[in-house]
């Protein structure tokens, strides 16, 4: 038996797919690089990353967090995943750039070949019919059927372009979240939306027996898992080798953001019937007993070395925010020590380039990481955070030659949308206490249980932890739109050029 949801963690906007025996599901990674995960799985409830299509996306300036630009709550969202004739298919949007990419590879691991597909089409999700025909289906309130030419460079002239379903209604969230599929000759779409009626995110699917037809339908699930009205909606449906239905959902949680969530379904007469209620246990076979997965978050000691290519490739559990300057990091000019330099001046944590980062896991989580600032400069600050517009720090910064630690938190204002309007102001400093020598082990802990998304910050004195600051109350907002994250940072507010050192990462699920 198995816990559901699947992954106390942020996988939101979920695709899935199945070839043979083995699983695949593609999240939504927004400004992290390397990006657009697919994780991997034997049994649908056990997961582990498969790779990353993208290490660098387009190297705008917004992308590298240059000239005061950057992507939070953008880049790229909600992409469709397809085995097709031998070759995967990637599809998404990047909401910084406006543009849809294509991705395909004969093999998950790559490498990926990259295109554009002319058009912006949200929430996209890719079909080839058995005519082999291809459309993306895609949008938000009206859902749009495009036929794509058969190279998929864009909308093909002649082809069939219609709406599919639609949904006005006024100060609620109309049908979005497309995934569309052919089953035993008929048609489906499975969508998102919320409604007066019920009041939260609800999973709604129509079908129809030919693409020129009428799809009819309406919502098929409506459950909160008796999470605070948080309805468990928008994903992709697979089936196993045995013929059993499932559908990977997702839900908000706070601040550990939207995790993934297995409901059971079948098919009756060609309608889909979910289970009422998204059950908190499952029972599922696994088409490889006794697989071990590598695990999705996981300590660290930077003991890392070059490639034949003269590449360095961190373990796949970290991300970094937005586009690393690689020129300023290193895990191997000093063994065991992932090394930062700041290369620009920053207002805040969340312009820091290079903070390295993993995803916060429930129903708690904890890290410590130990500290070398020796070659701080006035003004920086290097510590240990939890990344989000809401974030907390805890860090060590120098002022007039003298080091201290600091802890400080912040709130993010409630008008932000999507970016648009992250904060360059420096965050409140809640605690300051002076240290003897720059070399300090530090710990951040946070606590997911119930919403009640609250982090502390430690630093060890002797034998003995020492709490620093207050308790800070994370809150998830559509300026980051995406969990908080355990994150190694550094940033400079006077001048550039100042380094730190991080060791012995560890980190813990409690």
């Amino acid at each position: 038996m198995y816990s559901n949801p699947m992954i106390w963690a942020d996988y939101p906007d979920v695709d899935v797919i199945r070839v043979e025996d083995t699983y695949y599901m593609v999240s939504t990674t927004m400004h992290m690089m390397p990006g657009c995960v697919i994780l991997r799985s034997y049994d649908l409830m056990q997961w582990e990353t498969a790779t990353y299509v993208y290490d660098r996306l387009d190297h705008t300036p917004a992308q590298r967090l240059e000239n005061g630009e950057q992507i939070y709550g953008k880049g790229m969202w909600a992409a469709t995943l397809r085995y097709h004739q031998g070759k995967f298919y990637v599809i998404f949007v990047a909401n910084d750039t406006r543009k849809t990419y294509l991705y395909t590879s004969t093999t998950i691991t790559g490498p990926w070949n990259k295109q554009i597909i002319e058009g912006f089409y949200h929430d996209c999700s890719l079909f080839f019919d058995d005519d082999e025909r291809v459309y993306l289906v895609h949008g938000n309130r009206e859902i749009h059927l495009t036929e794509l030419e058969p190279d998929l460079s864009g909308p093909k002239q002649d082809g069939r372009h219609r709406v599919i379903v639609t949904d006005h209604q006024p100060h609620y969230l109309g049908y979005e979240g497309a995934h569309f599929y052919k089953i035993e000759g008929i048609y489906y779409v499975f969508l998102i939306h919320i409604t007066k009626a019920a009041g939260r995110r609800t999973q709604a699917c129509y079908r129809a027996d030919t693409l020129d037809g009428t799809f009819v339908g309406g919502d098929v699930f409506n459950d909160d898992m008796g999470y605070f009205n948080s309805g468990v909606a928008q994903g992709g449906i697979v089936d196993t080798p045995d013929g059993d239905w499932y559908a990977i959902l997702f839900q908000d949680h706070g601040a550990v953001g939207r995790i993934p969530v297995l409901v059971p379904m079948r098919f009756e007469d060609g309608v889909p019937v979910f289970a009422k209620k998204a059950p908190k246990y499952i029972d599922i076979a696994s088409t490889r007993p006794g697989y071990r997965y590598k695990p999705l978050v996981a300590s660290d000691r930077f003991e890392y070395t070059v490639d034949d290519q003269g590449n360095v490739r961190l373990q796949d559990v970290w991300q970094w925010n937005h586009t690393p300057h690689d020129e300023l990091w290193s895990v191997t000019e000093k063994p065991g020590v992932y090394r930062i330099r700041t290369g620009q001046l920053s207002p805040n944590l969340t312009f820091a380039v290079n903070t390295l980062t993993q995803r916060a896991m429930g129903p708690a989580c904890s890290a410590t990481v130990t500290l070398d600032g020796s070659k701080l400069n006035d003004g920086d600050y290097a510590g240990l955070c939890f990344l989000i517009g809401t974030y907390g720090l805890i860090a060590m910064t120098k002022d007039d030659g003298q080091y201290h630690l600091v802890m400080q938190a912040r709130k993010a204002p409630d008008t932000s949308i999507f970016g648009s309007l992250v904060d360059q102001e420096p965050a409140t400093e809640y605690a300051r206490i002076p240290v003897t020598g720059p070399v300090v082990t530090l710990r951040a802990f946070a606590h997911f249980v119930d919403n009640q998304d609250e982090c502390r910050f430690a630093y060890l004195d002797g034998t003995d932890w020492k709490e620093l600051g207050i308790p800070h109350k994370m809150v998830y907002k559509l300026d980051h739109f995406m969990g908080c994250r355990v994150g190694l940072f550094l940033f400079s507010t006077q001048e550039i050029g100042g380094e730190a050192d991080f060791s012995d990462f560890e980190y813990q699920i409690m």
